[in-house]
Parts: structure tokens; C-alpha cells; sequence
């Protein structure tokens, strides 16, 4: 991996930060993006330095390189990795195609897992990939431990299967994908789909879901395309408001 693509790399890690806790996935110090390094068993992973503000504030300096048993080759005392680092690495061993790791906290999401509500396509053009989210089923990790071994890590990981975007009941999410710009951008609208399921059960109505009919009629906009579209977006966002540490390179 040359420098300027390692760079790029961290750069796009940190930008997901900034995003994730811009939207409100993350709040405070808790929370971590990692991405795999190509062809090598390491990892580039959201650590906490000496002087962490907070996932707004990361920087390229705290995404540090380790393998994905959390052994660090930059590694050094002025960092912690998380301690949930095992839900990154294992996920990686299992699945070479993933690029991207998250794990999250979202509140919306955390109140749907807490008050066991179902997922129903209950939307359509409003936020097609959220709809198709809740259309494939988003599986709900029961158990609200601490993912810091390697066994409970591949309890999560046998228990989401196939899915990229898993809540976990009483905790928080995780959420793959082959580029940091894909597994932001599931994240974000797996957290839209969270909110829209709450809002509308305080209600006390039940709502049915669209029908087959308009479900046919959505194009799939998960491409990559419609993710560098979105991730650019977010990104200038994060300018305008203040929060970036844009790089028109990277964009």
C-alpha cells in the first residue's frame, strides 16, 4: 500500500466519524470505523489517543494500524485500541469481500431493539435502500454484552449470516461494507429506517406495509454510484457546518 493511498485511507476513515456522529450514530467517545488494508491481515482502526475530544473531533492521527488480532505494528502507549476491536478483526477473517466495519450506538435504533420492533418496508421512495433494509430483515443480535473476545465476536458474526447491518439488542449496531463510503452510508440509512419505525409506533397505529406493486416499481440504489453521491454529500455537509476536515482530493 503506497503512502498516498494509506493516507487516503485513514483520511476517509475519519471522515466517517465526523459523519456518523454529525447524523447522531455516535455520541461522545464510543463508537469505532475500521477499514481492512488490502492485501495484508491489518486493519486501520479508530483508537483513542491521550487527548481524544470524541468521534466529531477524529483526525488521521487517531487511526492507527494493527492486525486483526489488535497487535499494532504503529501501535504505541500514547493509544487505546477499543475494546470491542475483536467485532472488526473477526469480521475480517471471515469475510474477506468486507472493506469496512462499524459499530455504533445509535438511540433510535437502540429503542427499537430494547421495545422488540420489527422492520417492515413501511416506506418506499421516501429512502429506497432503508426500504429494502427492512424488506431483506435486519437481524437482531439478542445478546447485550460487550463483543471484547474473539468468541463472542463470531457468536455476532454467525448470527448475522449474510446481512451487512445488524442491531444489537441493548447496544448498538454493526454495520459492513466493501468501502468506508458503503458502510457509512448503510449506517445512516439503516439509523433513518430506526427512526421512522419509532416515530410512527408512538402513534399507536400500525402501519401496513407499501405494497408489492410500488415495491416493484423502486430501482436498486445501492451502487456505488448512488454511495459516492451520498458520501460526497455528507462530506461537504460536514464542511458547510464546520465539523470537516475535507480534502477535495478524497472527496
Amino acid at each position: 500500500m503506497t503512502e498516498g493511498s494509506e493516507h487516503e485511507l485513514k483520511h476517509k476513515i475519519a471522515l466517517s466519524c465526523r459523519i456518523l456522529a454529525m447524523e447522531g450514530l455516535v455520541e461522545g467517545l464510543l463508537g469505532h470505523v475500521s477499514a481492512r488494508v488490502p492485501k495484508s491481515e491489518e486493519m486501520f482502526i479508530r483508537c483513542r489517543g491521550e487527548d481524544d475530544f470524541g468521534l466529531p473531533f477524529t483526525t488521521e492521527s487517531d487511526i492507527r494500524r494493527v492486525n486483526f488480532d489488535g497487535k499494532g505494528i504503529d501501535f504505541t502507549d500514547q493509544y487505546e485500541i477499543p475494546k470491542e476491536y475483536p467485532i472488526h478483526g473477526e469480521m475480517y477473517k471471515n469475510h474477506p469481500s468486507v472493506g469496512c466495519v462499524i459499530h455504533a450506538h445509535p438511540p433510535m435504533a437502540l429503542l427499537c431493539g430494547i421495545s422488540e420492533l420489527e422492520f417492515q418496508p413501511i416506506f418506499g421512495a421516501y429512502n429506497i435502500p432503508a426500504m429494502r433494509m427492512a424488506l431483506e430483515g435486519i437481524p437482531v443480535f439478542p445478546r447485550s454484552v460487550l463483543i471484547n473476545r474473539s468468541e463472542l465476536a463470531q457468536q455476532l458474526i454467525d448470527f448475522m449470516g449474510d446481512k451487512s447491518v445488524c442491531l444489537m439488542k441493548g447496544h448498538g449496531i454493526t454495520v459492513t461494507g466493501r468501502t468506508v463510503e458503503e458502510a457509512t452510508v448503510k449506517a445512516i440509512n439503516f439509523n433513518t429506517l430506526a427512526k421512522i419505525t419509532w416515530e410512527v409506533t408512538q402513534k399507536g397505529k400500525e402501519v401496513p406495509r407499501i405494497s408489492q406493486e410500488d415495491i416493484d416499481g423502486l430501482p436498486d440504489l445501492g451502487n456505488k454510484f448512488n454511495n459516492r453521491w451520498v458520501w460526497r454529500y455528507y462530506v461537504k455537509i460536514l464542511d458547510r457546518k464546520g465539523w470537516g476536515i475535507a480534502n477535495e482530493e478524497y472527496l
